[in-house]
């Protein structure tokens, strides 16, 4: 049931969705500047908790400073974050093979994961597969042979199956991962939302409560059902996926949708 909007300026901590929520594409949506200054004004926080792994938290500072927004790594809690902490507790010491972007695999380097993206590797015993803007043929094949042939186990970074841009929508990682099942007959083990991790994280990091809490995305099966699994209050917003009858039938269905972000804000203020 949609709680009265007004409950919602007691809330703190605002865990924040990027695609679709606040920026499409290379844009920052209107009034996203200004909510996350006074966010920060009052004493609380905001952070971003994105399965868009295409990117590393320095590249997203370097994003977001160009958009004229502030931040920090105190600021982003990603799925390349949820990603690290999974493989570090599963395959310590083991090879990874991942088909994701260069930025992935630096950040995965950078957290001690062994990874190679050599298909003839011997070794492998986990298949990584992410949202890849920078995917070809080769790398759909070689990830194919490497889950046909060889006995690993198989993780992708999210569900998602699209991503907003400026045109409209493009295959994310669920959608990636839908045309390699029908070659090779395996689905993935999907980590980040809607998984808890970055939602439990990130309250640990800022010692808010879950009540002044909220989750905000625009993705119903990720974002919402996420801050629904975390005990978390959630508010869609409706400049991405979801609309607004999807969100109202939902049974995991958000506690607050407003038009945008900056509908958001206003309510907040």
């Amino acid at each position: 049931m949609l709680q009265d909007n007004g409950f919602i300026k007691d809330k703190r901590l605002f865990l924040l969705d990027i695609d679709g929520t606040v920026c499409i594409g290379q844009r920052l949506i209107d009034g996203t500047r200004e909510f996350l200054k006074a966010v920060k004004n009052s004493g609380g926080q905001f952070a971003f908790i994105t399965n868009n792994s295409t990117r590393s938290i320095e590249d997203y500072i370097l994003s977001f400073q160009k958009l004229g927004v502030m931040t920090d790594y105190t600021n982003f809690v990603t799925a390349s974050f949820a990603t690290v902490q999974y493989l570090k507790k599963h395959y310590d010491g083991k090879l990874i093979y991942v088909m994701g972007t260069k930025s992935l695999i630096r950040e995965l380097k950078k957290n001690k994961i062994h990874v190679t993206t050599d298909c003839m590797d011997e070794d492998i015993a986990c298949v990584l597969v992410s949202y890849d803007n920078q995917l070809t043929y080769e790398k759909i094949q070689d990830t194919c042979q490497v889950l046909s042939t060889c006995k690993v186990d198989y993780l992708a970074t999210n569900l998602d199956y699209v991503c907003p841009i400026e045109f409209g929508y493009v295959p994310d990682c669920g959608a990636i991962c839908q045309m390699l099942e029908h070659a090779v007959k395996r689905k993935p083990i999907y980590l980040g939302k809607p998984g808890t991790a970055m939602v439990d994280y990130a309250l640990k990091l800022n010692h808010f409560s879950r009540e002044e809490t909220l989750v905000v995305g625009d993705r119903l099966y990720t974002d919402i059902l996420c801050g629904h699994n975390a005990g978390v209050e959630t508010a869609l917003v409706l400049t991405g996926e979801a609309t607004r009858e999807e969100g109202e039938a939902c049974e995991y269905g958000p506690d607050y949708i407003f038009r945008s972000i900056e509908e958001l804000y206003k309510a907040w203020l």
